[in-house]
């Protein structure tokens, strides 16, 4: 390698470090996603939840089977089923199984921005999305209507533009818990659209939430969002037992890939990445020093010929002409019908005339050659004379009908 070379590579090696060090520098990139897992500290987890929950609530039982698994593997459970995700969609069976076990006198409490058709359906319910494009500070107000809990600003959110409200309820028998607005600098609800309502439901109640965030970590520890949250907690009984659901949840809580240890870890991802350069590092420059020589394979050669004339010197010292006589016509059968595709199960006179019109024969020469196949065929011994005749009117048949001669 020449001067030139040597300086190019101490560039390109100088040039990777520094960029490694500027991105190992690099402020880590805060996670937004969704996730409403129990043991996630990102905004959108719920760490803090299940943390204030634990305080408030004297059972609380955390949920990790699908809900109609743990009901009915537990019939006799009481107390309040705790959901809280960015999308919550039952199936029919685990609705029916949900709604039974809360008319018998408990409560399912849902916060979510999705509710799923069949849920809807069920409580005579229709979301709506509030969303405004013309308003510069996107964002919404959030407020409960109890006069208890109610304060005097509402609970502002900012990170989205977006959110549900119910459009249609029953009023006569559900009971507006929260509202929400499109943000503002007073911090006033102007227009009230209800987001969360309490529904009896048999001898227990169904309270909906369409604002999953109010539960996230983000919106618990900003300013005096916790009361919010509170508040709508306080409409859970604490004698109660309070299940908490890990099922429906958009993130894991648990990762089993071992990579995600590895990249999860400052140090660990970039001595991972450290090994994989400096294994293809080693690959280009060794690969070029070092190279086994390739061993020249000789090709299999044919043996075909040689096993078939061994086969047939075997018949043949053994005087086996008939069983020799019976693989040469299995053989000519075999050729015509792929040759000609025909039957020769039936040979009939158009069999015979077929046959002729296609083979450049004619139909005695045709009719002649399988009479003789069928006395060989009838025969119990057959001799060298016969067998050898048979190989030639049937190479001769052959030939003609291949026009080779």
């Amino acid at each position: 390698m020449g001067k030139k070379g040597r300086v190019y590579i101490i560039i390109a090696v100088v040039t990777i470090g520094l960029l490694m060090l500027l991105q190992y520098n690099k402020p880590k990139k805060l996670n937004w996603f969704p996730s409403y897992v129990a043991q996630h500290k990102i905004p959108y987890g719920t760490k803090v939840l299940n943390d204030l929950i634990e305080n408030l609530f004297s059972d609380v039982q955390q949920v990790t089977p699908a809900p109609y698994n743990f009901l009915n593997k537990n019939p006799d459970v009481e107390g309040t089923y705790f959901f809280v995700n960015n999308a919550i969609e039952f199936d029919q069976t685990e609705l029916d199984k949900l709604l039974e076990w809360a008319a018998n006198g408990n409560t399912l409490f849902i916060a979510s921005n999705n509710f799923g058709e069949h849920l809807l359906d069920t409580l005579k319910l229709k979301t709506s999305g509030l969303y405004d494009p013309l308003i510069e500070d996107k964002g919404q107000l959030h407020q409960l209507v109890n006069p208890k809990l109610k304060a005097e600003k509402g609970f502002g959110i900012q990170q989205d533009s977006y959110t549900q409200y119910f459009s249609e309820i029953d009023t006569s028998r559900t009971t507006i818990l929260g509202v929400v607005d499109h943000f503002n600098d007073d911090a006033k609800i102007k227009t009230a659209h209800f987001n969360v309502i309490l529904k009896p439901f048999g001898n227990g109640k169904v309270i909906l939430s369409t604002f999953p965030k109010g539960f996230t970590n983000f919106f618990i520890l900003k300013n005096d969002n916790r009361n919010y949250t509170a508040g709508l907690l306080s409409y859970i009984d604490d004698d109660a037992t309070l299940y908490m659901d890990n099922h429906h949840k958009a993130g894991k809580a648990f990762y089993t890939s071992p990579l995600y240890i590895f990249l999860n870890n400052k140090a660990l991802k970039w001595a991972y990445y450290l090994a994989l350069i400096g294994a293809l590092i080693y690959v280009i420059f060794e690969g070029k020093r070092k190279q086994r020589a390739i061993p020249v394979v000789q090709p299999l050669r044919n043996q075909t010929l040689a096993f078939t004339r061994t086969i047939a010197d075997m018949y043949f010292e053994k005087r086996e002409q008939k069983e020799i006589a019976m693989h040469k016509i299995s053989y000519f059968m075999e050729y015509l019908r792929s040759r000609f595709y025909m039957n020769t199960t039936d040979k009939t006179h158009d069999f015979y005339r077929n046959l002729a019109s296609r083979s450049n024969h004619s139909v005695t020469e045709t009719q002649q050659l399988f009479e003789f196949i069928e006395t060989l065929q009838d025969a119990s011994n057959i001799t060298d004379a016969q067998l050898l005749k048979l190989n030639s009117e049937i190479e001769k048949f052959k030939s003609r009908a291949d026009g080779r001669k």
